[in-house]
């Protein structure tokens, strides 16, 4: 089980290509790139909306059917993890670092520079930069984690398949995914996992090194970022080292302490009436206006319909492919849970947390940029919240909180893919030997460094999301095994309808 397979040889073969590519020529590599993505975004944009809420409607029709009672694992099999790590676990690997990064800057846009339908600065716009944030961070987005997730984990500790995408088809073409079709599922998998969690490295540390700057005036630039990346490296090397039941367990609980210290923060020096009621007010609102939502494209309408391409679509594309990592670590940290209960929890805990994380950062930048105490919007992204700490009280010890935070959701994501890697590059074992985790490591950093020294984090970005298209029809083929392998399962287990 523990033998690489050829899926490891052939991704490291086009990672090596395409990384050759943006790094000799990365002007020709995001021209492209972003030709083939924007194309995508306007051709396809209609049915990744039609995708997404399909998959928030199926997992609703697992949580309520009598599938629901149906054990990921042996019946006897229980939780490896309490509930409150396993949602850790969850959050850590499915987020983590985007909400410290978006938390502030994504409804701040939506409310003063690119409202999606209302008047910038208005009222209204405030009420929907925050029902917007929830929406590209919410309900649909666990759905779609959780549906793939469940398929992964139903395979894996149910029928004792391998932890691999293609071992989830099996249902449809049989032994035919042992072979070369097999391998052509999981190289695409591991190729968006590989560059997915390679583009939130670059991320993470262009983040840390703005924030050390903007504190202590460390220089931006590749040598700093790289100081970072190779420091983040070793010590989540380290912890994957440690196994799945340390390392990862360990950070993931000290992400939820970290992230609600500083929730804490916000909710008492920020204002802290306001965001109670616009939370409450907004998320009254995400839910009540959910199916507009959910099928708006605007297809009469050229500047609504460039902002879906550029907000909704894009983070619906962005999802699909970190869904081959994210749900396969979800799946991996989820045996002995019911369907009912796995779905619950995935679709409920991260939806409610998210959405009270951006009620919490938006309302207060909203809020400060309406009373002109500062201008967030003349901020870079990775600078909005620093500059929103520094005209709060406690300005330097938040915001090196703050940096902390992002460096543990920092190394929990790339210990996570790591792990998920050396599973899916030794035929699915559960426990991937050192070595492989350790070249997986240094792959990834590796292509973090050389991209950012070429300025090419954004070509790659675009890569993945090209590379989520091909993914959505697995997706879309993974369900029709799920549902086949479920109603066998439950005509077994004679389960009522």
């Amino acid at each position: 089980m523990k033998k690489i397979s050829n899926v490891f040889y052939i991704t490291i073969g086009l990672i090596i290509l395409a990384v050759g590519f943006g790094a000799f020529s990365p002007g020709s590599f995001e021209a492209i790139t972003s030709n083939i993505k924007n194309f995508v975004a306007s051709t396809f944009g209609w049915y990744y909306m039609l995708l997404m809420s399909f998959m928030l409607v199926l997992s609703i029709f697992f949580t309520l059917s009598p599938y629901g009672r149906i054990r990921l694992g042996k019946d006897t099999d229980r939780p490896q993890f309490s509930t409150v790590t396993w949602i850790a676990m969850l959050f850590s690997a499915g987020m983590g670092i985007g909400l410290v990064f978006y938390g502030a800057a994504e409804p701040l846009s939506h409310f003063a520079i690119s409202p999606a339908t209302e008047e910038p600065n208005t009222d209204e716009a405030f009420k929907e930069a925050l029902r917007q944030s929830f929406f590209h961070w919410g309900l649909h987005v666990w759905a779609m984690y959780g549906v793939i997730a469940l398929s992964l984990a139903f395979f894996q500790f149910r029928k004792q398949e391998p932890g691999l995408i293609s071992a989830t088809l099996k249902p449809i073409f049989g032994n035919k995914m042992k072979g070369p079709w097999g391998v052509l599922v999981d190289v695409l998998a591991v190729f968006a996992t590989s560059f997915g969690v390679a583009t939130s490295l670059g991320f993470g540390a262009v983040q840390i090194n703005a924030g050390l700057n903007y504190l202590f005036g460390v220089s931006i630039g590749i040598s700093s970022q790289f100081i970072i990346i190779a420091i983040v490296t070793v010590l989540f090397i380290l912890s994957a080292w440690s196994g799945l039941s340390k390392g990862i367990k360990y950070l993931s609980n000290a992400n939820i302490v970290l992230a609600l210290a500083l929730l804490g923060f916000i909710l008492i020096l920020g204002p802290t009436l306001l965001i109670f009621n616009m939370f409450t007010d907004s998320f009254g609102g995400y839910l009540a206006n959910l199916v507009n939502m959910s099928m708006r494209t605007a297809p009469l309408n050229a500047d609504n319909r460039e902002w879906l391409d550029g907000w909704t679509i894009f983070y619906w594309a962005w999802w699909i492919s970190w869904a081959p990592f994210v749900s396969m670590f979800i799946a991996r940290v989820s045996k002995g849970r019911t369907i009912r209960e796995f779905m619950i929890g995935v679709l409920v805990a991260p939806t409610l947390l998210g959405s009270f994380w951006f009620s919490a950062f938006g309302t207060t930048a909203i809020d400060m940029q309406k009373q002109g105490l500062t201008d967030l919007t003349a901020s870079s992204t990775e600078l909005t919240i620093f500059e929103m700490f520094n005209a709060m009280p406690l300005s330097l010890f938040i915001s090196i909180f703050a940096i902390l935070l992002i460096a543990s959701f920092f190394i929990t994501s790339a210990d996570s893919a790591t792990f998920v890697l050396g599973m899916q590059s030794t035929n699915g074992s559960l426990t991937p030997p050192n070595n492989v985790k350790l070249i997986w490591g240094i792959i990834q950093s590796t292509i973090a460094v050389i991209l950012l020294s070429v300025n090419g984090l954004t070509a790659l970005q675009n890569t993945i999301i090209i590379a989520a298209l091909p993914f959505s029809f697995i997706m879309l083929l993974m369900i029709v095994a799920l549902i086949k392998a479920l109603k066998a399962e439950a005509k077994a287990m004679k389960l009522k309808k």
